[in-house]
């Protein structure tokens, strides 16, 4: 029986609001150079994954459709414009009703498709139930998934794993810190490093490192 072909939904923000607790992280680094290199290197290993089709990013900033298109994703404007959650409903909408949809967050800069797969592929059962993964802490969640013909339903926000939960959908839990490691501050970000960042953000990484030492 041939794998779900997983259409991932990633919804990026204009680059000069994304990622605001951010800010400051990576001093000497402009702020919307490190939101484009999550996005980038997010976007990059979910191309990467096995199981994945399609790629489709909802932004309205010129800038990310353009380096992301690059990349391989479908880009499509934010029409609802009203957070998140309306533009993860939108890009589920555009997915259209055969394909299953996964919504993932684009600030996991050290994500492995290998995870990525697992995750999935453990999503796919029981058939016919929405997942999700919540993130290292366990409160939020990364990675929220819907077979083919069931309503995406996003809670994404604050406290988000237990909402998804009280939405129906069943938790996965697996060995993928990558996955989980998503990035809202200067500790997560150093977290996602010790995993093992992906080429984008590491460039910046280094280039800061190696400014502050020079």
């Amino acid at each position: 029986m041939p794998e779900p072909s997983w259409t991932v939904v990633v919804p990026v923000k204009r680059l000069e609001v994304a990622k605001s607790r951010l800010r400051g992280a990576l001093p000497g680094v402009p702020h919307e150079e490190l939101a484009l290199a999550l996005a980038a290197d997010t976007v990059r290993a979910v191309r990467a994954c096995p199981v994945v089709a399609e790629v489709l990013v909802v932004t309205d900033d010129p800038r990310v459709g353009a380096e992301l298109r690059a990349a391989g994703a479908r880009t499509v404007p934010d029409a609802p414009d009203a957070g998140l959650n309306a533009a993860f409903r939108h890009g589920a909408a555009l997915a259209g009703p055969h394909a299953p949809v996964a919504a993932l967050t684009a600030d996991l800069p050290a994500l492995r498709p290998v995870e990525l797969a697992a995750a999935l592929r453990a999503a796919a059962a029981p058939p016919g139930v929405r997942r999700f993964v919540a993130d290292a802490p366990g409160s939020g969640t990364v990675l929220l998934t819907a077979p083919a013909g069931v309503p995406l339903a996003p809670r994404f926000g604050v406290g988000s794993a237990a909402a998804h939960a009280a939405g129906g959908a069943l938790p996965l839990v697996g060995a993928w810190p990558t996955l989980r490691r998503d990035v809202d501050t200067a500790d997560d970000l150093a977290g996602a490093a010790r995993l093992g960042l992906g080429p984008r953000t590491a460039a910046l990484v280094s280039a800061r490192a190696t400014s502050a030492t020079g």
